[in-house]
Order: structure tokens, then sequence, then C-alpha cells
């Protein structure tokens, strides 16, 4: 790659979660969409969910920018590929615009992309601008491109919060006190977007709001330098990789995907809730998702547990995550007490907990190399078998998380972004 390109971009944050972020990049994407323009959208952190809603908003694919999981060069690589094809980029914010190391500011003041402050003005007013004056103060190194008033009550509620902005900051826009503007939500955060009958409908109603206000307009072009990233070795040719892929076990990075497919791979996508056998494949790939809300189908699908026995008996790769990992314990027991069998090819059980059991980055370090991540989950799982190595929290006391191996299945709480060391993911699926 060379040459620099330029694309208009926002990166849109707040002061905290909750705020309407995903509501307000979705209504922004699926505005732009609906003026012709091709819109690429990406997602700050971690997050499996936020993408599917805006994938469903801009009609195109959404990946991950995380600048400790995948590094400054993967995304840039991401940002500037996108400029190639993109009249404007929109990359939605994590938690508060500050929040975490590196942050979303962090971010924005890497690849000088002006942010677009949402803040919940339900229940302030002249407050209102105080935040703003901090959101925009706060660093000298970030651009702010304008607020917008979320959730406000009235016409005379938004020009309360209009006079009360400090002078140069610029009032973008409003969004009211709507219910059908907002997305339900569940225990792993928005439940996914194929679950929301009305989600188009609430997207379509959420840019008709924004239509004809001052964030309806595009930004300034920024400029996107390339990466220096070199194409990996195709380890895995010829390797077929069958992939997990339904409601119940739906939690895959694009990235990882197309890492695999960088490798050589050729996938090949199944779902354990409906279909009787494997495709033919080398390696199977089982992501996380939410087994617990599919128990009875799980264990009802008999014949799809026993080929998943017969594939890790016959020595061929198994690289789980999360509920994938639990879909393969002998039990899962839901939060209501109700318990199923599962695939039984790794010994212990699992129980669905009424809070949050770990959350955070995480790093592991495997005889393959060094891999990024994040877990995030309500389960407790016991097991005898001993862990091959612990994963390392990012947070001072963050609680790690173990790695277990038993023939060629490979499985932890850990997400894996392969993208963080892409030769070494070849191993988790080399026959």
């Amino acid at each position: 790659m060379s040459g620099i390109r330029h694309c208009p971009a926002l990166l849109i944050a707040a002061p905290a979660s909750g705020q309407g972020k995903t509501t307000v990049t979705a209504a922004l994407a699926r505005y732009h969409r609906g003026q012709g323009r091709i819109v690429r959208v990406f997602k700050t952190g971690p997050d499996f969910l936020d993408p599917m809603i805006l994938e469903r908003a801009s009609g195109q694919p959404v990946y991950q920018l995380d600048l400790w999981m995948g590094g400054e060069a993967h995304c840039r690589e991401l940002l500037y590929r996108a400029a190639a094809e993109a009249d404007l980029i929109l990359v939605e914010g994590v938690m508060g615009l500050f929040d975490g190391t590196p942050s979303s500011a962090d971010l924005a003041a890497l690849f000088g992309i002006p942010v677009l402050a949402v803040i919940d003005a339900g229940a302030m007013a002249q407050t209102f601008g105080a935040i703003v004056y901090g959101l925009a103060n706060y660093r000298s190194d970030i651009k702010l491109f304008g607020v917008l008033a979320n959730r406000v009550a009235s016409p005379n509620h938004a020009d309360m919060l209009r006079e009360g902005l400090p002078v140069g900051i610029h009032h973008f826009g409003t969004l009211p006190r709507d219910a059908e503007l907002s997305l339900p939500d569940r225990h792993l955060g928005l439940v996914q977007a194929q679950e929301i009958a009305d989600l188009d409908q609430r997207i379509a109603h959420a840019a008709s709001l924004l239509a004809g206000q001052e964030c309806a307009g595009l930004p300034e072009p920024v400029a996107f330098a390339p990466a220096d990233t070199a194409s990996p070795q195709r380890k895995l040719e010829g390797v077929r990789i069958a992939v997990a892929k339904d409601a119940a076990f739906s939690f895959l990075y694009r990235a990882n995907l197309d890492a695999l497919r960088a490798l050589g791979a050729e996938l090949e996508f199944f779902s354990p809730l409906t279909d009787a056998i494997l495709p033919e494949a080398d390696s199977l790939y089982l992501p996380g998702g939410y087994p617990e809300l599919h128990l009875q189908q799980l264990q009802a699908n008999v014949s799809m547990r026993a080929a998943i026995r017969s594939h890790h008996a016959a020595n061929k790769p198994i690289f789980a995550e999360c509920g994938g990992m639990l879909y393969l314990l002998e039990t899962l027991t839901d939060a209501q007490g109700s318990r199923a069998e599962m695939v039984g090819v790794l010994p212990g059980h699992a129980v669905m907990q009424k809070k949050l059991a770990n959350l955070g980055m995480h790093s592991v370090t495997l005889p393959e190399g060094e891999f990024r991540g994040h877990t995030f989950h309500h389960s407790m799982m016991e097991t005898p078998g001993t862990a091959i190595a612990m994963t390392t929290p990012a947070r001072t006391h963050g609680k790690p998380e173990a790695v277990y191996r038993t023939g060629r299945l490979h499985a932890s709480y850990m997400h894996h972004y392969l993208p963080s060391n892409l030769p070494a993911a070849a191993h988790f699926f080399i026959p």
C-alpha cells in the first residue's frame, strides 16, 4: 500500500456508557446510507453485539478498532482500507471518552479523528455545558466536532441545553426521549440484531430525526496513512475449518475470520442448533455466544453432539472460546436452574450466575506465542482438568482465566483476537 487516503470521519463518544452512542452511530450510518453514501463503521473495544446493530444500519461489515488487542499497525490498516471505498467513516467509542488504557480518546488523537460527543441530557440543564466543556478541554490533542444531546424532554429543554454551551462548542443535534429509540439489552449487553424484530424501523426512526440537523452534514476529511504490514505465510492452505455460527454461537470477530482466510483456510459455517452433522472439515471453531439461552435445543441435537465427539476422538483440532467451551462440557445450567447435557469432550460442568463473573482485557502466553483478547461471562465452571496456562489480565486486580487442552482441543473463557499474533494463530487449526 502507498499514498495517503482522505475520507470524512467521526468518532462518536460519550462521558460514560449508556448514553446512546450505538443509537446515534447507527442513526448516522443509516441516514448517510440513505443519501447514497458508503458508510464504514468501526467499534472501539472488544464488543460483539454493537457491531451486529451497526452492520444492519450501514449495510457494511463492521470491525473492531482496538489499539491494545490489535495494535496500531492493524488499526491503521483497517482504516486505510476503509478510506479507499467509503464516503464516511464512523467509529463508535467504548465506555467514556477517556476511559481505559488505551481509550477512545487515544484512538481519536492517534488518527486525527474528530469527536462527536453524545450526552444523555435527560436529567440536566446548564450542567450539560460543563460536561461538554470538560470533554472538549480535558486533553489538547482531541478535536471536538460538536455535541449531540440525547433523551431531550422537549423543545424548551433543547433550548436550555443549547444556551448553556460554552462559546466555540457546536450544538450538532438532539434526539428526544423516546422508547422507540432505545435498544433492548440483556446480561452481556445489547440483544443480538437478529433477535430485534423491529430493529430496522428503530434505526430508520432515529435516522429520520437526525435529518436536517447539523450532525447530518459530513465532517472534514481525515488523512489516513497506510500501514507497514506484510502478508502472512499461508500456513493453513488447504485446511477446511467448520465455524459455528447461529443464535447460540455468534461472537465472532470479522478480523478473526479474515485472519484465517489470509492464512489460507477455507471456512464452512454451520449451526449446532439446527444442523444434524458437522460439515466435512479438518478443524472446528466454536466461538462464544448464548448457549445458555438454547439449552434444550442444543441437548436435543444428539447427532451434532455425537459428531463433535467423533471429531475430537479423531484427534482433529477444536478451538473453543467462552460459550463454545461451555458447549463442550458435560452439562450447562442456566440462571433459572434448568440443566442440560452438552457435548462432553471437556470434563466438567458450568452454571450461569446472576452476576458478572469476569470482565476485562487479557493476554495469554502459550507454546505457540502470546495472544491478546478479552473475557466477559456470567458463568462459573468446575472441571477436574488441569490448566496448561493462565491468562494475564490487563487490569492490575483482574482475575486470570484458565486455558485447557485435551487432545487437540484448546478451550478458554478468553476470546482470542487472532490478528494479535497472526503467524501463531495457524497452530490452533493445523491438522
